[in-house]
């Protein structure tokens, strides 16, 4: 990971997937006016997929959630650039990925630091012919099989001792070669110990839940079990 200051903006990213000028990636005009947006996706914001040199990828800005969020949209606390929430979330990924878990490999950040506060993008890998759970299920069921498979890429990831803290089926790809990703690490963190896994599972349990009654999506509470350890 190389890292470049300029003067309040600290940038960090991967040479070896990062061709272009890091200045320029994080603005939507810049791929916009070289036509190699290749879509968008709204959340909190806009999320826009885009195309490097060497990768499809996702451009994120962060934003805030809640009632909160629509008071301050996007700026957070800096305690140091560390402590920023992009860089964060770039090196756990590079936890995840050395783990050997299925995760979008980290391209760059930025933070940009305003008096006591800062805004953070992140630029990472779009996977590749890959649909989230909700899109998946609601065509149809899946395998017990792919469930068990799920599970698996869970416990890959709390052998890594990470938390995700959100854990829920929009966060659970499964690509054209059936192979299963976890993504959003957004506020998510090393723990030692166990007891806090229990939560994680807790968690994507309510949300399939949730999407039985929103989306209508092709679950009973018994395929959960090939999820669990």
């Amino acid at each position: 990971m190389r890292e470049i200051q300029e003067n309040n903006v600290v940038y960090w990213f991967d040479e070896t997937l990062l061709k272009e000028p890091v200045q320029s990636v994080f603005e939507p005009k810049y791929w916009q006016a070289q036509q190699r947006v290749l879509g968008s996706a709204q959340g909190r914001g806009t999320t826009w997929f885009v195309q490097t040199e060497t990768v499809s990828a996702a451009l994120r800005h962060y934003r805030r959630g809640g009632l909160f969020g629509k008071l301050i949209k996007d700026q957070y606390w800096f305690s140091g650039w560390e402590q920023t929430r992009c860089y964060q979330e770039f090196q756990l990924l590079h936890t995840l990925i050395e783990a050997g878990v299925n995760v979008p490999r980290p391209i760059a950040a930025r933070a940009v630091k305003t008096g006591p506060y800062y805004r953070a993008d992140l630029l990472s890998e779009k996977v590749a012919n890959a649909r989230d759970l909700v899109a998946i299920l609601k065509d149809g069921p899946l395998t017990a099989e792919m469930y068990q498979k799920i599970g698996a890429e869970i416990r890959k990831m709390h052998d890594a001792q990470v938390n995700h803290t959100d854990l829920n089926i929009h966060n659970i790809l499964i690509d054209s070669a059936d192979k299963v990703w976890i993504i959003d690490f957004d506020k998510c963190h090393t723990q030692q110990g166990d007891d806090w896994k229990q939560a994680n599972y807790d968690r994507l349990e309510r949300s399939f839940e949730k999407e039985v009654q929103r989306a209508g999506i092709h679950y009973h509470a018994d395929d959960f079990l090939q999820i669990c350890p």
